[in-house]
């Protein structure tokens, strides 16, 4: 059965090892990756047991508007709701909040926001600076 906290428990290494499994660049920066997550305003996880098998967080100002900007599940626990899970309960504690947006980095994650009530922004894109040289 899979536990859902909210309580940001978990050792860098468990996030780490949590990014690595679906091969996102984060994982490379493990003391970096774990300083955001404590300081982002909601971090969602998902336990099998004691691993980790799954994150979601979100950003927010505090008022108008949140942003998911992670939600990943480790490649063996794919396919088992965990990723939805996560979402909604994301979406139910900025449920008071003007807008509630998605990042997906991915036109193939589209259709996973979409199943959980999200819209194509019409105009919208996605921008962004990266500052990732492959050293730091």
């Amino acid at each position: 059965m899979i536990e859902y906290k909210t309580d940001k428990i978990f050792t860098a290494d468990q996030a780490q090892d949590l990014f690595r499994s679906v091969g996102w660049v984060s994982a490379d920066y493990p003391s970096r990756l774990y300083k955001a997550l404590q300081h982002s305003e909601t971090v969602v996880t998902a336990w099998d047991g004691n691993q980790l098998v799954g994150l979601a967080r979100a950003i927010d100002d505090s008022e108008l508007v949140a942003f998911i900007h992670y939600v990943l599940v480790r490649p063996s626990h794919q396919g088992l709701g965990i990723a939805g899970s996560m979402v909604e309960m994301i979406k139910d504690i900025y449920k008071d909040y003007l807008y509630i947006e998605g990042m997906p980095e991915d036109q193939n994650n589209v259709p996973f926001y979409q199943k959980h009530g999200f819209v194509r922004m019409e105009n919208g894109a996605a921008i962004q600076i990266c500052n990732y040289s492959g050293k730091y």
